[in-house]
């Protein structure tokens, strides 16, 4: 198998993994859930949503599982900006507003560059996943959050059991 038939094979198992039709398994801390048109992907996440968390965000992290992010929530919308300092791998930022709907997504963000990444005004929340897989997994801007940091007024609020 070439090196490009490998590429594609993991693209399709990665997509075929994530895309697992519209079956949410529920609300949790842990889990964003994305939806589009195609389908829903699950990320587990470690959110941060005190100053110091968001400050120390993804630093110093030195690999991170495939379906594994970090969600950044903030008290209410702002304008985003953000920066790889100190930052290991490359990431996918996924810039959201405050119904968790998928504003803005900046690609494969260079480890340890200190140059500002604007995400956009009215940013709420900010998904952090592994640089390359927001493509991979044909992530784009209008798709659908759902977390519980999302509250009632999200588009695809948590269901209350």
């Amino acid at each position: 198998m070439g090196k490009r038939d490998s590429a594609g094979l993991i693209t399709s198992t990665i997509a075929a993994i994530a895309f697992a039709g519209t079956v949410n398994a529920g609300c949790s801390l842990d889990t964003v859930t994305i939806q589009d048109d195609a389908g829903t992907v699950q990320f587990t996440v470690d959110v941060a949503d005190s100053n110091e968390e968001r400050s120390r965000g993804l630093m110093f992290v030195e690999e991170m599982a495939t379906m594994q992010g970090m969600l950044f929530v903030y008290e209410s919308p702002r304008r985003a900006s953000f920066w790889m300092r100190n930052t290991l791998i490359p990431l996918d930022m996924l810039f959201v507003d405050e119904f968790g709907v998928v504003q803005n997504i900046h690609a494969m963000a260079q480890p340890l560059d200190e140059t500002p990444i604007f995400g956009g005004e009215d940013i709420q929340f900010v998904l952090e996943i592994n640089g390359g897989l927001a493509a991979m997994l044909g992530l784009e801007a209008g798709d659908q959050m759902q977390h519980p940091s999302f509250g009632d007024d999200a588009v695809w609020p948590c269901e209350i059991n």
